[in-house]
């Protein structure tokens, strides 16, 4: 394996991408960000061999070192970055992204659960897999952390679709046993053993990972969070995911339904359900002694601002909780989240941060897109930048996708400036490739919405 400086020869057989190249080796942090932290080549080479980056480099550096017959695609006016990554999605979702008029728990029963119970059927989550997939690298999404459904058909078509991709996901079989519709609603004893059974099948083939999934304690009996915790506690390398504090009438229903446990927090502490590996969706309306535990047991956050905003649910304090220690990730949420676009999310999440008095630099936000996240969800060892050993997942982003961000680009442009106009005027029209592995998933000029098409026929 050739290092990102090295000069050496390559075997016969890599290929190369040649461009201007972002990747990050650390958090910028919020404020003004830390030079150290990125690597940004201005005529950058990628070079892949069996899936994986053999160099990132200067192109000078490294073209001499490549053997005659090497393919070496140039994309001078475009810039070549890791792929997003997405730490809370809802596959079965879809169909229900921009539904008028409810707040949280409105939304779920008039929208989400019915929808839902459509995924009893293998064939139907079988497609709606596919669909998914397409769409997420149609936005330039290459990994995530997703929800399923509580079907245990659902979780197996979406892992079966993610390992024929060689995509790296983490889902799983969502627990619901109580306030939940028929149809949704499972039993404890039967949600633990159809997960150990994903577990067994699923988790480490390939490139796919497991997540222990209570959708919220709401529609989780105490037993069936028990058996949540046990299932974190055995099943090493797992994640889990739920959600949290999201909505003020959700926090009062808990409250409610918990009265023993001091917050709702500890309902998901007192069941073991915190930790490094556990990511807590929205997490909006806490307390500094929340992020202070979050902090203590390693608990990550996922911010999702364009679902926060678009059901009303609040404004999340990204400076608090970094300030308090705790790893943020970002996510779409959809379908309470508006664009399956990371480039959107980042857009609003701006806002949400500047609505708070605060700032969100486009370093950082591209930074918690790829690196962050994949730090997140335990997956930088594998995937979140461009290093040498890495799975060559990554997408090349055109920087003047529509007219307005052709006016506003220019050859001087510097890089703040670029990735601003990616983040706040950018969308999927903007994903020109997405690279799985080293092979082209998606490709906006020759494919012309495939993705999309296969949406509405489907």
């Amino acid at each position: 394996m050739t290092d990102s400086n090295s000069t050496a020869g390559f075997a016969v057989g890599c290929t190369a991408f040649r461009g201007p190249l972002l990747h990050f080796l650390g958090d910028p942090g919020l404020g003004q960000p830390n030079p150290a932290s990125y690597e940004y080549l201005q005529d950058g080479l990628l070079v892949v061999a069996d899936g994986r980056v053999l160099a990132t480099g200067a192109a000078e550096q490294l073209i001499p070192a490549l053997p005659a017959s090497t393919s070496v695609e140039h994309w001078p006016n475009s810039l070549i970055v890791p792929g997003f990554i997405d730490t809370h999605v809802h596959m079965p979702q879809l169909r229900v992204m921009a539904s008028y008029g409810t707040q949280l728990l409105e939304w779920l029963e008039t929208y989400t659960y019915p929808t839902e119970s459509r995924f009893a059927d293998p064939d139907w989550s079988a497609s709606q897999s596919q669909i998914f997939l397409n769409l997420l690298l149609a936005h330039g999404t290459t990994s995530g952390l997703v929800f399923a459904t509580s079907h245990q058909v659902c979780a197996d078509a979406l892992f079966a679709a993610a390992d024929h991709y060689n995509m790296a996901l983490t889902t799983g079989k969502v627990m619901m046993d109580t306030h939940a519709p028929d149809g949704l609603r499972d039993t404890a004893e039967a949600s633990y053993r159809e997960s150990r059974e994903l577990i067994d099948r699923w988790h480490g083939k390939g490139r796919q990972r497991y997540a222990i999934t209570p959708r919220f304690a709401a529609t989780s009996s105490v037993q069936q969070l028990s058996y949540a915790g046990q299932l974190l506690a055995d099943c090493p390398g797992a994640l889990m995911q739920t959600h949290w504090a999201e909505n003020h009438a959700e926090i009062a229903w808990i409250r409610e339904l918990f009265p023993e446990r001091k917050d709702y927090l500890d309902v998901y502490d007192h069941f073991g359900l915190l930790g490094d590996h556990s990511v807590l969706a929205h997490g909006i309306h806490i307390s500094d002694e929340n992020r202070q535990r979050l902090a203590q047991t390693g608990t990550r956050i996922a911010f999702c601002p364009t679902s926060n905003t678009f059901l009303g649910s609040g404004l999340f304090d990204l400076r608090s909780a970094v300030d308090a220690g705790v790893q943020v990730g970002l996510a779409s949420d959809v379908g309470g989240g508006t664009s399956l676009s990371m480039l959107v999310t980042m857009a609003e999440a701006y806002k949400v941060c500047q609505l708070r008095g605060q700032s969100l630099n486009p370093l950082k936000a591209f930074y918690m897109a790829t690196l962050g996240n994949a730090e997140v969800l335990h997956q930088a060892d594998q995937t979140g930048n461009l290093q040498a050993g890495k799975y060559a997942d990554f997408l090349v982003l055109d920087r003047a996708a529509g007219p307005i961000m052709k006016l506003k680009g220019t050859p001087d442009s510097d890089l703040s400036a670029v990735l601003f106009d990616l983040m706040i005027l950018g969308d999927d029209r903007a994903i020109r490739r997405t690279y799985i592995a080293g092979q082209c998933r998606y490709d906006r000029d020759t494919v012309e919405g495939a993705a999309l098409n296969a949406c509405v026929s489907g």
